[in-house]
């Protein structure tokens, strides 16, 4: 039988607190076989696709825009959107966004490619 001694409420602005860098998700919970990550982002990132992982993108503070091939959405504070597998996209943040993205554990960051932006292993706050 379970108690509830495992059961941790977690601040999503205090973890965001704890590091200024860009691109690079740090894992602040887990949940069945995904990974809850907060995420600062600022400028341009990469195309690219998940072969098997959707991913969603909640933005806590800002506004994203991501870039598909034919269009554009854009999501603003209080807002999620869910990108599916295999759907090329291009995430850019103006200026800076705070979010939460939340995919299973195995997703790369880059998804296909490999960049400077890679993030191989993630660190968890």
């Amino acid at each position: 039988m379970q108690n509830s001694t495992s059961v941790n409420v977690v601040n999503i602005a205090q973890k965001l607190s704890l590091f200024n860098e860009y691109w690079n998700p740090k894992i602040i919970g887990e949940l069945n076989d995904h990974k809850v990550q907060a995420v600062k982002l600022k400028g341009p990132f990469e195309w690219h696709h998940h072969e098997k992982e959707d991913e969603m993108f909640l933005v806590i503070k800002g506004h994203l825009i991501i870039h598909f091939r034919d269009r554009d959405v854009h999501i603003n504070e209080g807002e999620f959107v869910i990108i599916p597998h295999l759907l090329e996209h291009k995430p850019e943040a103006p200026e800076e966004v705070q979010i939460l993205l939340i995919e299973p554990k195995a997703a790369l960051n880059t998804g296909n490619v490999k960049t400077d932006k890679t993030v191989e292993v993630q660190e968890k706050l």
